[in-house]
């Protein structure tokens, strides 16, 4: 094997180890005594599907953590912030959004064997993977159920106007349209000119 292979080879095995995932925290440094403490302050970027339907983390974007790491007798309790850049559409007149999500976390990850570990069932608890900790699907779920259904640019969105789709926050405050009942729709064209001027009854001329 050339030597760019296996330059090539050990990249790829590099890229797969939990060390080069930002959202993977080592636990070697913080140690199992129990009442050791660590500070993370750091980014990692966020996946592109933590949305719903109308609004989601900005894919790519910059996720700051900034948590507290302490060693407990079950495992490792994880104390903190996050800062989740979001954009979507507003619900009501379909404008671009575009904010921070500011959220707190606070979850425990069991050490495997632990009794915490032993006793909950699969989804009920978070755990350790050997020496590392995987936020990741801690800050997906917490991101994803602080999502709004229905946001809006402005608390008070007017939203569209219904008959001729303009955003009517943008829009005078007289804006209207006149509307022509159905049931007389007939009778209006009845009384139109041949110029075309509603309102006009058309006369025939005589000789």
């Amino acid at each position: 094997m050339s030597a760019a292979s296996a330059r090539s080879g050990a990249a790829s095995t590099d890229a797969r180890r939990p060390s080069d995932n930002p959202w993977k925290l080592d636990l070697r440094e913080l140690g199992r005594r129990a009442g050791s403490m660590q500070e993370i302050d750091r980014t990692a970027p966020a996946p592109a599907d933590w949305r719903v339907e109308l609004i989601g983390a900005r894919a790519g974007a910059d996720v700051r953590l900034r948590l507290r790491l302490e060693s407990v007798m079950e495992g490792v309790l994880v104390t903190g912030d996050l800062d989740v850049p979001v954009e979507g559409s507003c619900a009501r007149c379909l404008e671009p959004i575009e904010d921070t999500l500011h959220l707190s976390v606070q979850e425990l990850y069991a050490y495997s064997g632990s009794t915490t570990e032993a006793t909950s069932e699969e989804d009920e608890v978070r755990r350790i993977e050997g020496d590392y900790l995987d936020l990741e699907p801690l800050a997906r779920d917490t991101v994803v159920l602080n999502l709004p259904l229905a946001p809006v640019c402005t608390e008070d969105c007017a939203g569209l106007c219904v008959d001729c789709g303009q955003r009517l926050d943008d829009l005078p405050a007289d804006h209207a349209h006149e509307v022509v009942d159905a049931r007389w729709a007939g009778l209006a064209e009845k009384f139109t000119s041949s110029s075309g001027t509603p309102g006009e009854i058309a006369t025939t001329e005589e000789n």
